[in-house]
């Protein structure tokens, strides 16, 4: 079975976030895992681009009911008429996450992936540690796109 990563971050992304979560979508397909992500534009959309391009699949969660409203590299949308509520779906999917930039959507699909136990790695994220936490458990911050997937490959097995 393949490992599943989700990976996340905001709906509008700089040009530094989109192209981070390019190399991680096409680093991710080439490593044979599935991606899961949010389905729409800025880190989603350059997920699944970058999934697309090493001939991968991702697998966009949708807030809305509408299918045609993922983004077009996604392999399959589903849509969840869930809203924000589809975050948790998103981190639940997953067997480790990788967090790209990202708002306050992105922060809450960091608490419920460390709710859940769920390694998160980080790219330029939010820095989350609960006090008397280990430091393995908070999001483990990295510099480049290549470590954030070996972390989150390595939380696979």
């Amino acid at each position: 079975m393949h490992p599943t990563i989700a990976v996340i971050g905001a709906g509008q992304a700089s040009a530094d976030e989109e192209r981070r979560a390019t190399d991680v979508g096409r680093l991710l397909a080439e490593a044979g895992a599935v991606v899961v992500c949010g389905g729409l534009g800025g880190v989603m959309g350059a997920v699944a681009e970058g999934v697309a391009g090493a001939g991968g699949t991702c697998v966009g969660l949708l807030p809305g009911t509408d299918r045609s409203d993922g983004h077009p590299a996604l392999t399959l949308a589903l849509p969840t008429g869930m809203g924000e509520g589809r975050n948790l779906l998103v981190v639940r999917a997953a067997d480790a996450v990788i967090a790209i930039g990202g708002g306050y959507g992105t922060l809450s699909e960091i608490g419920f992936a460390r709710k859940l136990g769920r390694t998160v790695v980080g790219l330029g994220t939010w820095s989350v540690r609960q006090e008397g936490e280990d430091a393995a458990c908070h999001v483990v911050a990295v510099e480049d796109a290549a470590e954030a997937v070996l972390l989150a490959m390595a939380a696979c097995s």
